[in-house]
């Protein structure tokens, strides 16, 4: 938030999502650390307390910290073996790290002066794009060319079953797209919303209503970072239903 030329309030809510060098220079190789670096690494760090240094006591009445890594441990693992299956529930590993590192990283954006990694197209992409070649990949070693029979809608009328699949080969291969854009969409557009009525908060008339308002929408943002992280994960488990159970078409 800055102030006009004319001396009115000019806010610029998507500058919280500018991804600069951590050490100063405007120059960005793959290999220089930036704000997304940090933060990234602050949602792995905030995992690893919780489930490394929580729950190293192992305490047969667990504690506060302990408690909150079994609830969501055993959340996950009957997600998995409820949506996937009980042979989706061996790839429960990789479930559970997507939606510990997604609901970290959009926790710690909530954080003031931080940064939400996951209000990045790039992030979200990657781990959209990782499901979706582990899914491909697990299907075809699991079941050969049959894999492609998801495709095929047999239950269909036969004149329209070559158009089916052409449609549902189409919706396979937009799912890293759809995957990714939801995540990245729904908290960029939240936090550029609280970014607004924070600028709004320094003018005297309106800053009780925009306090207010921040608060509300701040309270829906912890909302939607965990609605979004169980979203993306419960999406991966849908996924993995097709590739390691039978075909329901």
């Amino acid at each position: 938030m800055a102030t006009g030329e004319g001396g009115g309030l000019s806010i610029h809510p998507m500058d919280q999502f500018i991804v600069k060098p951590l050490f100063g220079g405007t120059e960005i190789a793959f290999y220089t650390p930036t704000n997304v670096t940090l933060w990234l690494a602050v949602a792995v760090a905030a995992i690893a307390a919780l489930f490394v240094l929580g729950t190293r006591a192992q305490d047969v009445v667990p504690g506060r910290s302990q408690s909150i890594a079994e609830l969501i441990y055993g959340f996950i693992h009957n997600m998995v073996e409820e949506v996937a299956g009980h042979d989706g529930a061996k790839f429960f590993p990789y479930v559970m790290t997507l939606f510990l590192f997604i609901l970290s990283a959009n926790l710690v954006g909530l954080i003031p002066m931080s940064f939400t990694t996951t209000s990045h197209i790039a992030v979200t992409a990657t781990l959209a794009l990782a499901v979706f070649l582990a899914v491909t990949i697990v299907g075809f070693v699991r079941k050969g060319p049959a894999f492609l029979a998801m495709f095929w809608v047999s239950s269909a009328p036969l004149p329209l079953r070559p158009i089916l699949a052409v449609i549902e080969l189409i919706s396979y291969f937009v799912r890293p797209l759809s995957h990714s854009i939801r995540l990245a969409g729904n908290l960029m557009a939240g936090h550029a919303v609280l970014k607004v009525f924070a600028g709004f908060a320094s003018i005297a008339l309106v800053s009780p209503v925009a306090i207010g308002a921040m608060a509300a929408i701040y309270a829906l943002e912890l909302l939607v970072a965990v609605v979004q992280a169980y979203v993306f994960t419960i999406l991966t488990c849908v996924y993995l239903r097709d590739a390691v159970g039978d075909a329901h078409h």
